[in-house]
């Protein structure tokens, strides 16, 4: 019980961890509405860049990036002043969510052979949670960036961008890309 009152304290005096749970919150709504918003869209090719179009890896990885993201973009203009390594922090953050997601989701389903809905749920949640964590443990450190790690940072999330809208239309047909459900990649023609 002490334990949670010291978290519980902390919360409540660091403005950067209050704009992280923020941060959380918002991406994993977000990121549950992306999950259906191209089936409610009447599947929009356009909608289907930026959210999930089959029930492949690929595709909800999706709903990390684009929510986390986005929290990213919004947070910056709150904590600019009080957070180091802003950009390379919330990078290695997204690029930890998809790493939690990828190897929990296919190590859990290689052990037992399939996919339990409240287990997925469970991995998008924990992953989000972990990568805002490891964000906002590296905005925490004293050293400061550089020029060229924050342009370094840019470019990896440039590239993810690009895969996610690239891979949507014209997916590998590999097992990563590969809806469990009905056995295709990507957008339908």
């Amino acid at each position: 019980m002490e334990e949670i009152q010291k978290i519980w304290e902390k919360i409540k005096t660091s403005k950067l961890l209050q704009i992280e749970i923020i941060a959380i919150i918002f991406s994993l709504f977000f990121g549950t509405i992306l999950h259906f918003l191209y089936s409610w869209t009447g599947e929009n090719a356009f909608v289907g860049s930026f959210s999930a179009v089959n029930e492949s890896v690929w595709e909800h990885l999706k709903l990390l990036f684009y929510p986390m993201l986005i929290a990213a973009i919004i947070e910056f203009f709150f904590v600019k002043e009080i957070a180091n390594n802003y950009i390379e922090a919330k990078t290695i953050g997204i690029f930890a969510s998809i790493c939690i997601t990828t190897i929990t989701f296919f190590t859990y389903t290689g052990i037992i052979g399939t996919n339990f809905l409240l287990i997925d749920i469970l991995i998008f949640i924990f992953s989000i949670i972990l990568g805002e964590w490891v964000a906002y443990k590296i905005m925490k450190k004293e050293e400061q960036s550089t020029t060229l790690t924050k342009i370094l940072s840019g470019i990896i999330v440039g590239f993810l961008l690009i895969c996610f809208i690239v891979c949507t239309y014209c997916p590998p047909e590999v097992n990563f890309f590969r809806d469990y459900t009905t056995g295709n990649y990507g957008i339908q023609k």
